[in-house]
Protein backbone atom coordinates (compact mmCIF):
# COMPACT_ATOMS: atom_id res chain seq x y z
CA UNK A 1 0.00 0.00 0.00
CA UNK A 2 1.49 3.01 -0.83
CA UNK A 3 0.34 6.62 0.95
CA UNK A 4 -1.41 8.12 -2.74
CA UNK A 5 -3.67 5.10 -2.15
CA UNK A 6 -7.85 6.00 -2.78
CA UNK A 7 -10.57 3.83 -1.90
CA UNK A 8 -12.34 2.82 -4.31
CA UNK A 9 -15.52 1.70 -2.55
CA UNK A 10 -18.32 4.96 -1.47
CA UNK A 11 -18.42 5.41 2.07
CA UNK A 12 -21.93 4.70 2.86
CA UNK A 13 -23.72 6.44 6.35
CA UNK A 14 -22.90 8.90 8.43
CA UNK A 15 -19.16 7.96 8.85
CA UNK A 16 -17.39 11.32 10.53
CA UNK A 17 -13.19 11.21 11.03
CA UNK A 18 -11.59 13.36 13.54
CA UNK A 19 -8.18 13.57 13.98
CA UNK A 20 -6.05 14.88 18.11
CA UNK A 21 -3.36 17.02 18.22
CA UNK A 22 -0.84 14.15 17.68
CA UNK A 23 -2.10 12.96 14.55
CA UNK A 24 -3.71 15.55 12.08
CA UNK A 25 -1.07 14.89 9.03
CA UNK A 26 -1.85 10.71 9.40
CA UNK A 27 -5.78 11.96 9.76
CA UNK A 28 -5.62 13.75 6.71
CA UNK A 29 -4.53 10.82 4.93
CA UNK A 30 -6.57 8.84 6.25
CA UNK A 31 -9.25 11.26 4.84
CA UNK A 32 -8.15 11.54 1.83
CA UNK A 33 -7.88 8.07 1.60
CA UNK A 34 -11.76 7.49 2.48
CA UNK A 35 -12.85 10.68 0.19
CA UNK A 36 -13.68 12.90 2.78
CA UNK A 37 -13.29 16.07 5.34
CA UNK A 38 -12.00 15.52 8.57
CA UNK A 39 -14.48 16.38 11.55
CA UNK A 40 -13.98 20.06 12.79
CA UNK A 41 -12.84 20.48 16.36
CA UNK A 42 -11.54 23.53 18.08
CA UNK A 43 -9.11 22.56 20.15
CA UNK A 44 -7.36 24.86 22.92
CA UNK A 45 -5.76 25.33 26.46
CA UNK A 46 -6.88 27.07 29.07
CA UNK A 47 -4.21 29.37 30.99
CA UNK A 48 -3.64 26.24 33.65
CA UNK A 49 -3.08 24.23 31.11
CA UNK A 50 -6.35 22.06 31.14
CA UNK A 51 -7.55 20.51 27.57
CA UNK A 52 -10.56 22.35 26.41
CA UNK A 53 -11.82 20.41 23.22
CA UNK A 54 -15.32 21.63 21.01
CA UNK A 55 -17.06 19.24 18.23
CA UNK A 56 -17.50 21.82 15.31
CA UNK A 57 -19.03 19.42 13.79
CA UNK A 58 -22.79 17.90 14.44
CA UNK A 59 -22.08 14.05 15.22
CA UNK A 60 -25.47 13.32 16.70
CA UNK A 61 -26.30 9.54 15.45
CA UNK A 62 -23.27 9.11 13.21
CA UNK A 63 -20.43 6.49 13.35
CA UNK A 64 -17.70 8.59 14.58
CA UNK A 65 -13.95 7.89 14.45
CA UNK A 66 -11.04 9.53 16.77
CA UNK A 67 -7.81 9.37 15.78
CA UNK A 68 -4.74 10.15 18.15
CA UNK A 69 -1.42 8.27 18.88
CA UNK A 70 -0.78 8.49 22.59
CA UNK A 71 2.77 9.59 21.88
CA UNK A 72 4.99 11.85 23.98
CA UNK A 73 4.29 14.37 25.87
CA UNK A 74 2.22 10.86 26.60
CA UNK A 75 0.29 11.30 29.99
CA UNK A 76 -1.27 14.45 27.55
CA UNK A 77 -1.93 12.77 24.94
CA UNK A 78 -4.03 9.98 26.38
CA UNK A 79 -5.92 12.91 28.14
CA UNK A 80 -7.09 14.85 24.73
CA UNK A 81 -8.13 11.14 23.88
CA UNK A 82 -10.14 10.48 26.81
CA UNK A 83 -11.92 14.06 26.34
CA UNK A 84 -12.49 13.63 22.89
CA UNK A 85 -14.50 10.30 23.41
CA UNK A 86 -16.24 11.98 26.21
CA UNK A 87 -16.98 14.87 23.80
CA UNK A 88 -18.40 12.23 21.26
CA UNK A 89 -20.59 10.47 23.80
CA UNK A 90 -22.56 13.67 25.13
CA UNK A 91 -23.09 15.03 21.76
CA UNK A 92 -24.75 11.40 21.21
CA UNK A 93 -22.39 10.10 18.41
CA UNK A 94 -23.83 6.68 17.24
CA UNK A 95 -20.45 4.65 18.19
CA UNK A 96 -17.41 5.77 18.70
CA UNK A 97 -13.94 4.02 17.70
CA UNK A 98 -10.40 4.84 19.03
CA UNK A 99 -7.99 4.71 16.41
CA UNK A 100 -4.87 4.66 18.33
CA UNK A 101 -2.25 4.08 15.49
CA UNK A 102 0.43 4.15 18.65
CA UNK A 103 -0.72 2.63 21.84
CA UNK A 104 1.74 4.46 24.64
CA UNK A 105 2.11 2.69 28.53
CA UNK A 106 2.02 -0.62 26.06
CA UNK A 107 4.89 -2.02 27.80
CA UNK A 108 3.82 -1.60 31.15
CA UNK A 109 1.39 -4.67 30.75
CA UNK A 110 2.76 -6.41 33.29
CA UNK A 111 4.21 -6.68 37.15
CA UNK A 112 7.79 -6.91 36.62
CA UNK A 113 8.53 -6.57 39.99
CA UNK A 114 6.29 -5.75 43.37
CA UNK A 115 4.12 -2.98 43.90
CA UNK A 116 4.43 -1.31 40.03
CA UNK A 117 1.05 -1.31 38.26
CA UNK A 118 -0.22 -2.48 34.65
CA UNK A 119 -0.66 0.74 33.56
CA UNK A 120 -1.66 -0.70 30.10
CA UNK A 121 -4.72 -1.85 31.66
CA UNK A 122 -5.41 1.42 33.32
CA UNK A 123 -5.24 3.37 30.39
CA UNK A 124 -7.54 0.69 28.41
CA UNK A 125 -10.03 1.08 31.26
CA UNK A 126 -9.95 4.72 30.81
CA UNK A 127 -10.95 4.62 27.19
CA UNK A 128 -13.63 2.29 27.99
CA UNK A 129 -15.12 4.14 30.99
CA UNK A 130 -14.70 7.12 28.69
CA UNK A 131 -17.29 6.03 26.13
CA UNK A 132 -15.43 4.48 23.63
CA UNK A 133 -17.33 1.27 21.63
CA UNK A 134 -13.90 -0.77 19.65
CA UNK A 135 -10.14 0.29 19.37
CA UNK A 136 -8.49 0.30 16.32
CA UNK A 137 -4.29 -0.46 16.50
CA UNK A 138 -1.74 -0.88 15.36
CA UNK A 139 1.03 -2.88 16.49
CA UNK A 140 0.81 -3.04 20.19
CA UNK A 141 3.70 -4.06 21.94
CA UNK A 142 2.38 -6.74 22.62
CA UNK A 143 -0.63 -9.13 21.66
CA UNK A 144 -1.96 -10.35 24.18
CA UNK A 145 -2.98 -6.21 25.59
CA UNK A 146 -5.71 -6.57 23.15
CA UNK A 147 -7.81 -8.50 26.08
CA UNK A 148 -6.60 -6.03 28.44
CA UNK A 149 -9.77 -4.01 26.56
CA UNK A 150 -13.50 -4.49 27.69
CA UNK A 151 -14.40 -3.63 24.37
CA UNK A 152 -14.23 -5.08 20.45
CA UNK A 153 -10.32 -4.25 19.29
CA UNK A 154 -9.20 -4.43 15.48
CA UNK A 155 -5.48 -4.95 15.45
CA UNK A 156 -3.28 -4.25 12.66
CA UNK A 157 0.18 -4.74 11.69
CA UNK A 158 2.50 -2.81 9.84
CA UNK A 159 4.57 -5.39 9.08
CA UNK A 160 3.71 -5.87 5.19
CA UNK A 161 3.77 -2.12 4.52
CA UNK A 162 7.37 -1.76 5.21
CA UNK A 163 8.38 -5.11 4.13
CA UNK A 164 6.64 -3.58 1.33
CA UNK A 165 9.03 -0.70 1.14
CA UNK A 166 12.57 -2.76 1.61
CA UNK A 167 11.72 -5.26 -1.09
CA UNK A 168 11.28 -1.85 -2.94
CA UNK A 169 15.13 -0.91 -2.66
CA UNK A 170 16.43 -3.95 -3.64
CA UNK A 171 18.15 -5.75 -1.13
CA UNK A 172 20.39 -8.79 -2.28
CA UNK A 173 21.78 -11.51 0.45
CA UNK A 174 20.14 -10.24 2.69
CA UNK A 175 19.37 -11.84 6.54
CA UNK A 176 16.28 -10.14 8.55
CA UNK A 177 18.19 -9.97 12.35
CA UNK A 178 15.24 -9.78 15.30
CA UNK A 179 16.89 -7.67 17.95
CA UNK A 180 15.33 -10.05 20.38
CA UNK A 181 13.32 -13.44 21.05
CA UNK A 182 10.29 -11.35 21.85
CA UNK A 183 10.01 -10.13 18.79
CA UNK A 184 10.99 -12.95 16.95
CA UNK A 185 7.16 -13.87 15.36
CA UNK A 186 6.91 -10.33 13.99
CA UNK A 187 10.78 -10.97 12.91
CA UNK A 188 10.08 -14.30 11.07
CA UNK A 189 7.19 -12.67 9.25
CA UNK A 190 9.01 -10.07 8.19
CA UNK A 191 11.25 -12.60 6.51
CA UNK A 192 9.00 -14.44 5.15
CA UNK A 193 7.65 -11.50 3.09
CA UNK A 194 10.88 -10.12 1.80
CA UNK A 195 12.33 -13.73 1.17
CA UNK A 196 14.95 -13.03 3.46
CA UNK A 197 17.09 -15.54 5.73
CA UNK A 198 17.12 -14.55 9.76
CA UNK A 199 18.79 -14.97 12.73
CA UNK A 200 18.29 -13.16 16.22
CA UNK A 201 19.67 -11.10 18.79
CA UNK A 202 20.51 -12.28 22.71
CA UNK A 203 20.04 -9.44 24.48
CA UNK A 204 19.83 -8.23 28.79
CA UNK A 205 18.24 -5.08 29.16
CA UNK A 206 20.15 -3.29 32.53
CA UNK A 207 18.24 -0.43 32.48
CA UNK A 208 14.99 1.51 31.31
CA UNK A 209 17.24 2.64 28.30
CA UNK A 210 20.28 0.52 28.48
CA UNK A 211 20.29 -2.80 26.40
CA UNK A 212 23.32 -5.06 26.41
CA UNK A 213 23.59 -7.01 22.99
CA UNK A 214 24.97 -11.08 24.21
CA UNK A 215 25.25 -12.75 20.77
CA UNK A 216 24.17 -13.45 17.64
CA UNK A 217 21.88 -17.20 16.52
CA UNK A 218 22.84 -17.29 12.56
CA UNK A 219 24.78 -16.11 10.10
CA UNK A 220 25.33 -12.33 9.34
CA UNK A 221 29.26 -12.26 7.82
CA UNK A 222 29.01 -10.30 4.48
CA UNK A 223 25.27 -10.26 4.70
CA UNK A 224 23.07 -7.20 4.11
CA UNK A 225 20.76 -6.39 7.61
CA UNK A 226 17.96 -5.86 8.02
CA UNK A 227 16.89 -5.26 11.72
CA UNK A 228 13.09 -5.11 12.40
CA UNK A 229 11.29 -4.00 15.63
CA UNK A 230 8.12 -2.76 16.73
CA UNK A 231 9.48 0.78 17.89
CA UNK A 232 12.41 2.63 18.36
CA UNK A 233 12.45 4.60 21.42
CA UNK A 234 15.59 5.74 23.18
CA UNK A 235 17.16 3.22 20.18
CA UNK A 236 19.19 1.65 22.97
CA UNK A 237 17.94 -2.18 21.32
CA UNK A 238 19.02 -0.76 18.52
CA UNK A 239 21.94 0.47 19.19
CA UNK A 240 23.33 -2.87 20.74
CA UNK A 241 22.21 -4.80 17.58
CA UNK A 242 23.62 -2.59 14.93
CA UNK A 243 26.87 -2.99 16.71
CA UNK A 244 26.81 -6.55 17.47
CA UNK A 245 25.95 -7.44 13.36
CA UNK A 246 29.16 -4.69 12.40
CA UNK A 247 31.31 -6.56 14.56
CA UNK A 248 30.18 -10.08 13.42
CA UNK A 249 31.21 -8.57 10.04
CA UNK A 250 27.77 -7.54 8.34
CA UNK A 251 28.27 -5.82 5.13
CA UNK A 252 25.76 -3.47 5.63
CA UNK A 253 22.95 -2.40 8.75
CA UNK A 254 19.14 -1.46 7.43
CA UNK A 255 16.34 -0.50 10.74
CA UNK A 256 12.84 -0.99 10.25
CA UNK A 257 10.27 0.19 12.71
CA UNK A 258 6.28 0.72 12.89
CA UNK A 259 6.76 3.80 15.68
CA UNK A 260 9.32 5.90 15.50
CA UNK A 261 9.29 7.72 18.89
CA UNK A 262 12.83 8.99 18.75
CA UNK A 263 12.91 9.73 22.29
CA UNK A 264 15.71 10.64 24.54
CA UNK A 265 19.11 9.75 23.26
CA UNK A 266 17.44 8.09 19.98
CA UNK A 267 19.12 10.36 16.94
CA UNK A 268 22.68 10.43 18.66
CA UNK A 269 22.77 6.19 19.31
CA UNK A 270 21.59 5.91 15.33
CA UNK A 271 23.78 8.51 14.21
CA UNK A 272 26.94 6.83 16.31
CA UNK A 273 25.61 3.17 15.15
CA UNK A 274 26.85 4.51 11.61
CA UNK A 275 23.03 2.72 10.64
CA UNK A 276 23.04 2.75 6.60
CA UNK A 277 19.40 3.40 6.31
CA UNK A 278 15.82 3.45 8.88
CA UNK A 279 12.47 3.29 8.00
CA UNK A 280 9.19 4.07 10.19
CA UNK A 281 5.90 4.40 9.64
CA UNK A 282 3.84 7.83 10.06
CA UNK A 283 2.20 6.19 12.98
CA UNK A 284 3.62 9.33 15.26
CA UNK A 285 4.72 11.99 13.70
CA UNK A 286 8.08 12.87 12.87
CA UNK A 287 9.53 16.21 13.68
CA UNK A 288 11.54 18.37 11.44
CA UNK A 289 14.66 18.39 13.70
CA UNK A 290 14.61 14.30 13.84
CA UNK A 291 14.10 14.68 9.83
CA UNK A 292 16.93 16.88 9.74
CA UNK A 293 19.50 15.07 11.74
CA UNK A 294 18.56 11.92 10.26
CA UNK A 295 18.82 12.30 6.80
CA UNK A 296 18.74 8.29 5.91
CA UNK A 297 15.48 8.01 7.32
CA UNK A 298 12.00 7.00 5.35
CA UNK A 299 8.67 7.18 6.51
CA UNK A 300 6.28 5.20 4.98
CA UNK A 301 2.57 6.32 5.34
CA UNK A 302 -0.05 3.45 7.06
CA UNK A 303 -2.52 5.94 6.05
CA UNK A 304 -4.52 3.41 3.44
CA UNK A 305 -4.00 0.35 5.72
CA UNK A 306 -5.97 2.33 8.84
CA UNK A 307 -8.49 3.84 6.21
CA UNK A 308 -9.10 0.81 4.81
CA UNK A 309 -9.68 -0.84 8.20
CA UNK A 310 -12.25 2.26 9.16
CA UNK A 311 -13.83 1.94 5.78
CA UNK A 312 -14.92 -1.79 7.02
CA UNK A 313 -15.66 -1.54 10.36
CA UNK A 314 -18.02 1.49 9.41
CA UNK A 315 -19.72 -0.74 6.67
CA UNK A 316 -19.58 -3.76 8.58
CA UNK A 317 -17.09 -5.63 6.85
CA UNK A 318 -14.45 -8.39 8.40
CA UNK A 319 -11.78 -6.80 9.35
CA UNK A 320 -10.07 -10.12 9.65
CA UNK A 321 -10.30 -10.37 5.59
CA UNK A 322 -7.62 -7.59 5.59
CA UNK A 323 -5.39 -9.28 7.67
CA UNK A 324 -5.03 -12.43 5.77
CA UNK A 325 -5.06 -10.20 2.18
CA UNK A 326 -1.86 -8.36 3.68
CA UNK A 327 -0.51 -11.62 5.19
CA UNK A 328 -1.33 -13.48 1.72
CA UNK A 329 0.28 -10.17 -0.54
CA UNK A 330 -3.22 -9.66 -1.82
Amino acid sequence: MTGGKICERPIKGELIVFGGSRSKALTGKICSYLGIEPGEVTLTEFPDGETFLKLESDVRGRDCFVIQSTSPPVNDSVMELLIFIDSLRRASANRITAVIPYFGYARQDRKAEGRTPITAKLVSNMIATAGANRVLAMNLHAEQIQGFFDIPVDHLSATRVIADHFMSLGLKNTVLVSPDVGNIKKANEFAGIVGAEMAIIDKRRKTGDSIQAVRIIGEVEGKNVVIFDDMISTAGTVHGAVLLVKSRGAKSVYVGATHGIFAGQAVKRILDARIDYVCVTDTIEIGDEVRAELPALAVVSVAPLLGEAIRRIHSHESVSALFNSESDGD
